[in-house]
């Protein structure tokens, strides 16, 4: 779909999607975001990171709208500076944390500004604190944190035990929390509310833009949901078959400068359509 058509925000999920598989930000992919700008359209990013592990994107893009850390679990300006947070219910967090013991996962628990985790040498820790560029602190229990867990990660390499504990999560917690892979190696439990659907449903309204009028970006299950709220979606190459089925386009993989390719074809063609049909 290459007809042009008014978008006035690209919402992109950040792993799998912005940045390639080694994290890296591609010069390519930070022309394409300042060429948004310069084409008047917003652009916002969304990603199970914590704020500020996304610290590290905001002046090589300008970002000047807000980030929306934990999947919509906490909304930051591009200071970092919190404009609102959704907590789980501690009885739900709970039950998601005896969950994913039970699944023989990992267990990690995100609390206000604390990324905690049981045995710091276990499986991704060390590649997620390279990603998001600060370490966890290491506990023996979660205790009080779980009264204000913004996230709870079920971790593992098994990749079908975590898809397993996805959907028993998904039908244990119902409508009391959002259970979503984004990796297939991490399963994020958050706040009901606190999903990508929600992300784009809140910029629509914070940024007064019409949710026909963004684009979104993603490659994982959980950006589905941002998708379905969105007037134009586009599926990373490196997308599942499902995922791909769901958007309105595909591009090429992360690896193969799928996002810049995305943004040149399918928002900047369009928009340089438009200006050209006044």
């Amino acid at each position: 779909m290459d007809g042009p058509r008014k978008i006035s925000l690209l919402l992109a999920d950040v792993d799998g999607t912005l940045v390639t598989h080694e994290k890296i930000l591609t010069e390519r992919a930070r022309n394409a975001v300042h060429s948004l700008h310069r084409a008047e359209i917003r652009f916002a990013i969304t990603s199970g990171r914590p704020p500020k592990g996304m610290a590290m994107l905001i002046q090589p893009l300008a970002l000047n709208t807000p980030i929306a850390g934990f999947n919509g679990g906490l909304f930051a300006h591009p200071d970092l500076t919190i404009i609102e947070e959704r907590e789980l219910a501690p009885d739900v967090a709970k039950q998601a944390l005896d969950l994913i013991l039970k699944h023989e996962l990992d267990v990690w628990v995100y609390s206000g500004n604390d990324w905690l985790v049981r045995d710091p040498a276990a499986p991704h820790v060390d590649r997620e604190a390279w990603t998001v560029k600060f370490r966890p602190k290491a506990v023996q229990d979660f205790g009080k944190a779980l009264e204000k867990a913004i996230k709870i990660v079920g971790v593992s390499d098994d990749l079908e035990k975590v898809k397993r504990c996805e959907s028993d999560a998904q039908a244990a917690l119902g409508h009391h929390a959002t259970a979503a892979r984004s990796q297939p190696y991490y399963l994020d439990v958050t706040h009901p509310d606190a999903n990508k659907g929600f992300v784009a449903e809140y910029m629509s309204r914070l940024l007064e833009i019409p949710e026909e009028e963004i684009a979104t970006i993603g490659d994982m299950p959980n950006d589905v949901l941002m998708f379905q709220r969105s007037g134009f979606s586009i599926a990373m190459g490196n997308a599942s078959g499902e995922v791909k089925r769901r958007a309105s386009a595909v591009t090429d993989s992360n690896e193969d400068e799928g996002f810049a390719k995305a943004v040149e074809r399918f928002l900047l063609g369009a928009a340089a359509q438009q200006e050209a049909a006044k």
